[in-house]
């Protein structure tokens, strides 16, 4: 633990948690942007396409919220 030191697991943390704060914010996000709900239509109609697309939509903004913080 004195290697890698008490400041940067703080760091870690709060940007894991800020993170994870704008993930779920964008994921809000786009369910109130588009005209349908998307986990109606994934969980009670079974369409497979709009969890492709919202699947896509997730790794996307996980990737772009990594290399920000990085």
């Amino acid at each position: 633990m004195s290697e890698l030191g008490f400041q940067y697991l703080i760091s870690t943390v709060i940007y894991s948690v800020h993170g994870f704060a704008l993930f779920v914010g964008a994921l809000y996000t786009i369910e109130k942007i588009t005209r349908f709900s998307d986990s109606r239509k994934v969980v009670d109609e079974g369409n497979s396409a709009v969890a492709i697309v919202v699947a896509s939509i997730v790794i996307a903004m996980g990737i772009i919220i990594s290399s920000a913080i990085h």
